[in-house]
């Protein structure tokens, strides 16, 4: 196939997406057009061709667009290896923790509508978060270990919620005393509501003082939560009426509904943890709306939120933030004194000495040459457990969105290749 037809049914496939809705970004007539170099895009396929062949994927929709326009939109591989349904490249994935930024953007919308603010204590809105307690580790006179509750210093802010400086942890990553208090009181049960999950985290004593730490963890979902607090609406509700509504993102929810989206859901082929398909949640039927993790979408609808926020919170005519609040959002927001917990794999590296920061529901590249991941200072990422990916460059007016549909046990390979994929976008870089 001519790269000419190509683009040109790119072109088709994605009008059809929405039809009568505000119109997709618009694929450039070559990849030149937006900036890109032809030949330099063909090691890309060769790079995902290559994951699929060694079962490490088993299918991938890549989209990288410049300036505006589409410059690469392909599927690879399969979208259920189980039936050999081939990926295409409106398959619908479980985004798992690129759902973080969405839920960013949300709380950002209600600071704009002046219901909210970033500097308000979360207990103004939340009662029940008010007067919490900090565990610290100690080891008794037998040797054994133990928490000491002490108060939180002050309290935690909406601005803690959005950079992750709460006190609040993920259970499921890495060990303490602390982060087995939360595995026992499920607090990422996917049968339980906002609320329910509010109230096991209220009884529960913090990881960090407020302020002091960078420590991923549940601090989106209970920001989730505020959005619905401070908004009356579901979380559901507000992303559809606020956000993809607005931006024509009609693939993009917490549950799918219609028999002709879910069958175009990914499967993740085999977990190498047991040898087994894995099972992922059936998108299909209600679930907690997590503000960290909940969401599905596509390639398309996502690109349609990541070219809003390239170019200032406008696309199409229709505005979902201000400039100021994009800028914002952007800007690292760790202070120098912060320590970070990050895991120090490259995707995921929120620490000075990567070049990294952290801003309000991205990663920031704060500085230049420390890093093996190609980029400039001032883009913003985030990745999901389940194979899926994005960056947004400003500097060089361009975003680009890996999906894989992978399960949690194969994230560290699925992470080696949006890296090597990244870095090779950068090479095709023609100006």
């Amino acid at each position: 196939m001519s790269l000419r037809l190509y683009v040109s049914i790119c072109a088709l496939a994605l009008g059809l997406l929405a039809p009568g809705h505000a119109p997709a970004l618009q694929p450039a007539a070559t990849p030149e057009a937006a900036g890109l170099a032809s030949e330099r895009l063909a090691p890309l396929a060769a790079a995902i061709e290559e994951g699929i062949s060694r079962q490490d994927i088993p299918g991938a929709v890549v989209l990288l667009a410049r300036r505006g326009r589409i410059a690469y939109l392909q599927a690879f591989g399969a979208r259920d290896p189980a039936t050999g349904a081939a990926m295409t490249h409106d398959t619908i994935f479980r985004m798992a923790s690129m759902t973080k930024p969405v839920t960013s953007i949300a709380a950002m919308v209600l600071v704009q509508d002046g219901r909210l603010r970033l500097e308000d204590p979360v207990s103004r809105h939340l009662p029940d978060f008010k007067d919490l307690m900090v565990g610290v580790p100690t080891t008794d006179a037998t040797g054994q270990a133990s928490l000491r509750l002490e108060p939180a210093r002050r309290e935690m802010t909406v601005l803690d919620l959005m950079r992750h400086t709460s006190g609040l942890t993920y259970g499921f990553i890495g060990k303490s005393l602390i982060k087995e208090r939360y595995n026992a009181a499920k607090v990422t049960d996917p049968g339980q509501s906002n609320a329910d999950m509010a109230a096991k985290l209220a009884r529960l004593p913090l990881q960090n003082q407020p302020g002091t730490t960078w420590d991923y963890g549940m601090s989106t979902d209970l920001l989730g939560h505020l959005v619905e607090v401070v908004s009356g609406m579901t979380l559901e509700r507000f992303f559809a009426q606020r956000i993809f509504g607005p931006l024509g993102m009609h693939d993009s929810g917490f549950t799918l509904r219609d028999p002709a989206q879910l069958a175009r859901v990914a499967a993740a082929g085999t977990d190498p943890a047991t040898g087994k398909p894995a099972v992922l949640r059936d998108v299909g039927m209600p679930s907690w709306q997590s503000g960290g993790g909940g969401l599905v979408s596509t390639a398309h609808d996502y690109a349609r939120l990541c070219q809003m926020l390239l170019n200032g919170g406008e696309l199409d005519g229709v505005r979902i933030l201000s400039r100021e609040s994009v800028e914002q959002m952007t800007r690292d927001q760790l202070s120098p004194d912060m320590h970070s917990t990050s895991t120090k794999f490259p995707v995921v590296d929120v620490r000075r000495e990567a070049g990294n920061g952290f801003g309000l529901g991205f990663m920031v590249r704060t500085d230049e040459g420390r890093s093996a991941i190609r980029g400039s200072v001032g883009d913003y990422t985030w990745n999901g457990l389940l194979g899926t990916y994005f960056w947004v460059d400003p500097q060089r007016e361009m975003f680009g969105i890996v999906l894989f549909q992978t399960p949690p046990a194969a994230y560290v390979r699925a992470a080696g290749y949006w890296v090597r994929l990244r870095n090779l976008a950068y090479e095709a870089l023609a100006d």
